[in-house]
């Protein structure tokens, strides 16, 4: 990647930002809490493109890592990488680079495109959430869809739906 612009570090700031944000609306679920920073990942990833969109959710992660108490519920250090949830915090960055991979491969991109990327994003991150999930709890991959996946598939279709609109209006500042 060549030399990044002051305009491009300062976008991949706002969604590592905008991700973070995203981690304290917050709703406690056991063992994986809802919340919205799976929008913010996916608008990182449309509006950004792969490298840009990764790099933000690479800021946001290490952010937490250091201590600074920016994942869901307030929570910060590397333990939570390796705990129950730490799947989904890999699974943003994966994500986010195919998601912003997969918008690149289309000059004219439309919502249906949009939303087709931002569900394959999603179902990787799923993968990777539910693999450490029951890896780390040791409930199965049953158990782990079940408390892991299932009750978030609806807000996820919706946070996929919204991405999808939002980054259609904001076409123009994709690098």
């Amino acid at each position: 990647m060549s030399k990044l612009s002051i305009r491009q570090m300062t976008l991949i700031s706002l969604f590592a930002a905008l991700t973070a944000v995203g981690g304290f609306i917050s709703i406690p679920l056991y063992p994986v809490p809802l919340t919205l920073q799976t929008l913010f990942t996916l608008l990182a990833a449309m509006i950004l493109g792969s490298v840009m969109g990764a790099s933000s959710q690479i800021i946001y992660v290490l952010l937490g890592v250091i201590g600074l108490p920016v994942f869901a519920g307030f929570k910060a250090g590397v333990g939570i990488l390796f705990g129950p949830t730490g799947g989904f915090l890999f699974g943003f960055i994966i994500s986010a680079y195919i998601i912003g991979k997969i918008v690149e491969l289309k000059k004219e991109k439309n919502i249906f495109y949009y939303f087709l990327a931002g569900i394959i994003g999603t179902i990787i991150l799923y993968i990777i959430g539910i693999t450490q999930l029951s890896l780390v709890t040791g409930i199965g991959i049953k158990k782990a869809i079940t408390v892991g996946m299932l009750p978030f598939l609806p807000g996820d279709i919706l946070k996929i739906l919204a991405a999808s609109f939002i980054a259609c209006k904001f076409k123009m500042i994709t690098p």
